[in-house]
């Protein structure tokens, strides 16, 4: 094998991990929609993440009494660079969240399904497109 094929797997590695990344999100989102249970909460804080570039990302804390009596108390999955008001400390949001693990939840308007989608679709793109190139320069050997 030659150098030059090494390089392919730079493309092909970050598809695959896209894609793994965007099946995880959307099939954690189907679970939720399905077996989820939804409840009144509160948001108790804003827990302000940064990158390396010094981007500031702000993920919600929300409160919640789940059916069982638990207090739920987690961070989201998502952070934004901006927070708008309907999402600042003290706001009443819905919450829908797996009984068995509470930790797994999704606060509606705040967490985006198509972040899911768009690393579907990109990890889809570059793993397809990759293996086909692939294929394509192996048949014509």
């Amino acid at each position: 094998m030659e150098r030059e094929w090494l390089f392919s797997f730079i493309p092909l590695t970050i598809g695959a991990v896209f894609l793994g990344f965007g099946v995880y999100g959307l099939r954690r989102a189907g679970a939720l929609r399905r077996a989820g249970v939804t409840a009144e909460a509160r948001i108790v804080r804003h827990e302000v993440r940064r990158d390396d570039e010094g981007a500031t990302f702000y993920h919600l804390v929300a409160a919640w009494t789940a059916r069982d009596g638990r207090t739920c108390e987690y961070s989201s999955r998502f952070g934004r660079g901006a927070v708008r008001d309907a999402f600042g400390v003290g706001a009443c949001v819905t919450v829908q969240y797996d009984p068995q693990a509470p930790h797994r939840f999704a606060i509606e308007g705040w967490d985006m399904r198509g972040v899911d989608l768009l690393f579907t679709v990109l990890g889809s793109v570059f793993t397809l497109g990759t293996v086909t190139v692939l294929l394509i320069r192996l048949l014509t050997l």
